[in-house]
């Protein structure tokens, strides 16, 4: 049996020993081919192939010609072909020799057989049963068969010698292949043998890493060790005491379950409660919802109603008319009612609607005879002198809330000096007395503020001019004003330029920009009052509104006029002064165009055609987009009580007559949606 290397995975030749170095000796072998010795296998020609899968050949025995006249026909040879990759098989063997045999008298007969000396075949006796000759001729002819048979055996004996040689040759050439795969063999074991010892030495390396790594960690293990046992020491010290705490918790905890078990009843209580508020949530949940979609609902009815309450307020607007006349007395001071002249006659006749005013005068004629004179005059409200200024505002917030709305408003007082123009529009310093001005921009603050919750929200500005002998004066600028145009733009905003606009953004801010234009308005003294306004003053107030809930807007303008005194150039006695004569004459003009724009306005509602003189005057041109049909116009026509000034008075009642029997157009709302 081939004996093994024990770190290869090829065997080696039977009593073949590793050599000290196997590279060295592979490549000493690879020069010339291993030799086998002879008499491997020679003993038994049926021993199996060695484990390298290498037959050896057996000995053949030789074995003598015979004559070449032999019919016999050559005895085929065994197969011995095997794969050398796989090797022979332990069974192969090479063909073996046939034993000469010949045939005597019909019987086979081995070519060694006995004969007698004399050439003649004894029997068994001895005896001779045949004549020498006859059996000689009869043993010639045997061996001249035996002669044929063994001529054919030795021709089939060269045939199978022929077959050994070609077993032995291709026998040979494996022999040098699997010497090949050996040497091949040991040198990949060599190889591996290098890389083994190689990973050997790499081993014991991290092994001694290893180790020292253990003995750090033995010593970390043991200082840890003696650390625990400081550690436990300690925790038996905490222990007792924990123990000692442990028997007053124990007490404490037998009171605590009690407390537990009365809390625990009580927490049953008021899970049985929470499970009833949680019932009464789901009920008040479910009513919410729909609270919150009745409150929807109601939201939407709301501004389906505020639009029903504009339409319905413009519509009772238009029905009292876009130009209405308000008439009122002021009451007669203390001084003034011991005058020598006295005060006039002056009654109200209507005391439910107080729509009527009648004015009582007494005159002298020619021939020395006294006339009484009694001249009505009916308007569309009539304040007696008690009326507050909070009664007055009433009446006028109506005609505020329309511009809110968005529509261009204009509230004129118009009257002789003296007559209380000023206090109605302006007012004084106490909050009873306030006028119409600030009372109006605190009324729009307020209403802005409420329609908030429906959506809306404003954004109010606000300017102050004085329309002085025909020339426009910024009462809120910072002086030496230039030249201020007026322009109309074709969505019926009136702009002026280089004029400051105040946002307004609370209504004490609004009373502090009228404190400063008073003190900037042009006053001087005239036989009527020491103090006459020689100017035209307008407060213009402008709002804008944005609804982002319906997507609409608003812009709508509110002017308020003081006008100046409207007396005759001989009752203010400015004739006598340059100036004073100057500024009446201005005065007056603008007026009388304001009457002739109002008595177009009334001629073009009926006859639909009609030019408006706007630019006749500044005052008219600055007003005209809220003098024209798609406004709303209130007039204040201011009377004096004074018997003095009872011409003037009736002047200014017969020109508020006539404004009032003028027929406006229907108003147009400024508003558009929002893209």
């Amino acid at each position: 049996m081939a004996s093994h290397d024990p770190k290869s995975r090829l065997p080696l030749p039977h009593g073949t020993q590793p050599a000290p170095n196997l590279k060295r000796k592979a490549s000493e072998d690879i020069s010339g081919p291993s030799k086998v010795p002879a008499k491997e296998n020679a003993a038994d020609p049926t021993r199996p192939a060695s484990r390298t899968g290498i037959a050896t050949a057996p000995a053949v025995r030789p074995i003598k010609p015979l004559p070449a006249s032999s019919n016999r026909a050559p005895l085929k040879a065994k197969n011995s072909q095997s794969t050398l990759g796989r090797g022979v098989r332990a069974g192969s063997e090479p063909p073996k020799s046939r034993p000469i045999t010949g045939i005597v008298n019909g019987r086979r007969a081995n070519a060694d057989s006995t004969l007698g000396r004399s050439g003649v075949k004894r029997s068994a006796s001895g005896s001779h049963s045949r004549p020498i000759p006859t059996v000689m001729e009869e043993e010639v002819g045997e061996l001249h068969q035996q002669g044929g048979t063994l001529a054919s055996i030795l021709e089939a004996d060269r045939a199978t010698k022929a077959d050994l040689e070609a077993f032995k040759f291709e026998m040979e050439t494996k022999l040098k292949g699997s010497g090949s795969e050996i040497r091949r063999g040991m040198i990949a074991a060599a190889d591996e043998l290098d890389d083994l010892k190689r990973r050997h030495a790499r081993e014991i390396q991290e092994l001694h890493a290893e180790n020292a790594r253990k003995d750090r960690e033995l010593e970390e293990g043991m200082n840890a060790l003696r650390e625990l046992g400081d550690d436990l020491a300690r925790e038996r010290d905490t222990v007792r005491t924990l123990k000692n705490a442990l028997s007053e918790q124990s007490n404490a905890h037998v009171l605590l379950k009690t407390q537990f078990t009365a809390l625990e009843t009580k927490c049953d209580a008021l899970s049985s409660e929470g499970q009833a508020q949680l019932n009464s949530k789901a009920k008040l949940t479910a009513e919410l919802q729909a609270a919150k979609a009745r409150a929807q609902e109601l939201e939407n009815e709301l501004m389906e109603a505020e639009s029903l309450r504009r339409k319905l307020h413009n519509q009772i607007q238009e029905l009292k008319g876009n130009i209405r006349v308000f008439c009122r007395v002021r009451p007669a001071l203390a001084q003034e009612k011991n005058s020598s002249d006295g005060l006039a006659t002056i009654n109200f006749p209507d005391k439910s609607e107080h729509k009527e005013i009648v004015i009582s005068s007494t005159t002298e004629t020619a021939m020395g005879h006294t006339r009484d004179t009694i001249l009505p005059f009916s308007f569309d409200r009539v304040f007696e002198p008690r009326s507050s200024q909070h009664e007055v505002f009433e009446e006028i917030s109506h005609l505020v809330q329309s511009c809110i709305d968005g529509y261009n408003i204009c509230i004129f007082a118009y009257g002789q000096t003296g007559s209380g123009k000023s206090f109605t529009m302006e007012g004084g310093s106490t909050e009873e007395t306030r006028g119409m001005i600030p009372r109006a921009v605190r009324h729009v603050f307020q209403v802005a503020q409420q329609l908030q919750k429906k959506g809306w929200s404003y954004r109010m500005e606000g300017q102050f001019l004085e329309i002085y002998n025909e020339t426009i004066v910024d009462l809120l600028g910072k002086g030496n004003d230039g030249k201020h145009e007026i322009k109309h733009e074709k969505n019926g905003r009136t702009t002026v330029t280089d004029v400051v606009v105040y946002p307004l953004r609370s209504p004490d801010q609004v009373q502090n920009l009228l404190n400063l234009a008073q003190s900037r308005r042009t006053v001087h003294a005239t036989l009527m009052n020491e103090r006459s306004s020689r100017s035209h003053s307008v407060f213009t107030l402008r709002i804008i509104g944005t609804n982002d809930t319906s997507g609409e807007t608003s812009e709508g303008c509110l002017n308020l006029v003081d006008l100046a005194g409207s007396e005759r150039l001989k009752e203010s006695g400015a004739s006598s002064d340059k100036n004073r004569l100057k500024e009446t004459q201005a005065i007056n003009k603008s007026l009388s165009a304001l009457g002739d724009v109002i008595a177009a306005l009334g001629e073009k509602g009926s006859t639909g055609d009609k030019h408006i003189p706007y630019r006749n005057s500044k005052l008219t041109y600055l007003l005209q987009n809220s003098l024209s049909g798609n406004s709303k116009t209130l007039m204040f026509v201011n009377v004096s009580p004074l018997a003095a000034s009872l011409g003037e008075s009736i002047c200014s009642l017969r020109f508020a007559t006539k404004v009032n029997n003028t027929t406006l157009g229907t108003a147009k709302k400024q508003t558009a949606r929002l893209s």
